[in-house]
């Protein structure tokens, strides 16, 4: 599929910082009219006028928590009416704290299941209607590399990106006769704050290089990458065939903790 340039249009959720901030920008840099949402609404107008600095077409801030899922649909309907159609919907909001078994964290562990998954299911789900009846889109789940094996302390971000993941299978699998495209991208280490203060981050890269190479992908069509390819390309398969033991060693308890009390927003 390709859209005409004059048609081109984004909504993002999360936008208003990390992953999220970074695609606005690099699509308004592009000329896309560029819908960003978050639950701060605030920043979202502090961001507006550098995007339209940076050649945006049009951008259209607009407020969601994604954690309230009935009023997902709304918003996308209002992006849609403002901007003209949505040729681009990109379910990026998520949190992503330290979550250990059994240490009287399961509230958390609720949250980010309910924000990571529940949330960018609301919002697909929301948005495929959209498409259909405008003739075509694309659909993006943003996943992570912690969905491809269970990681300490990180039980209930790790299912969550992993879940999102096989629903975007799901959804490739029905959209496959329709004009449809479904890409998800799957991030490795880039420098957020969802992870800065963790001890260590193995091939991390900057906001700026990570949301280049998303957003190129993004104009590609991609089905399924890695962010970027290379390292993770090898390194999850290679994690996945890890034993146990390996993954087991006994972190710092402090480390441990201080992990777990972070509880990054819902952008």
């Amino acid at each position: 599929m390709n859209f005409p340039k004059k048609a081109r249009s984004i909504f993002i959720t999360g936008a208003s910082s990390g992953i999220g901030e970074a695609l606005a920008v690099e699509f308004a840099c592009r000329g896309y009219a560029v819908a960003i949402a978050a639950r701060r609404l605030d920043r979202l107008q502090a961001l507006e006028p550098r995007l339209v600095a940076l050649g945006a077409a049009s951008v259209f801030p607009v407020g969601l928590d994604v954690d309230d899922l009935a009023s997902i649909p709304g918003v996308l309907d209002r992006a849609a009416r403002a901007l003209g159609r949505l040729d681009i919907v990109i379910a990026n909001a998520g949190i992503g704290p330290g979550t250990p078994i059994g240490k009287g964290r399961f509230e958390q562990a609720r949250q980010t299941i309910t924000t990571n998954l529940l949330g960018a299911m609301a919002t697909i789900d929301a948005a495929v209607p959209i498409l259909r009846a405008q003739g075509g889109g694309q659909i993006v789940g943003i996943t992570s590399v912690a969905g491809g094996r269970g990681l300490a302390a990180f039980g209930a971000y790790s299912a969550s990106k992993a879940a999102l993941h096989r629903y975007l299978q799901a959804l490739r699998v029905e959209v496959h006769h329709e004009p449809i495209a479904v890409t998800e991208l799957s991030p490795g280490f880039i420098d957020t704050d969802l992870n800065r203060s963790m001890p260590s981050r193995p091939f991390v890269i900057s906001l700026e290089k990570g949301g280049a190479i998303m957003a190129r992908m993004i104009e590609r069509q991609v089905g399924f990458r890695f962010v970027p390819v290379f390292p993770w390309v090898f390194v999850v398969p290679l994690v996945k065939l890890l034993p146990t033991a390996w993954l087991a060693a006994k972190p710092r308890r402090a480390r441990t903790e201080a992990l777990a009390v972070r509880r990054p927003g819902n952008e």
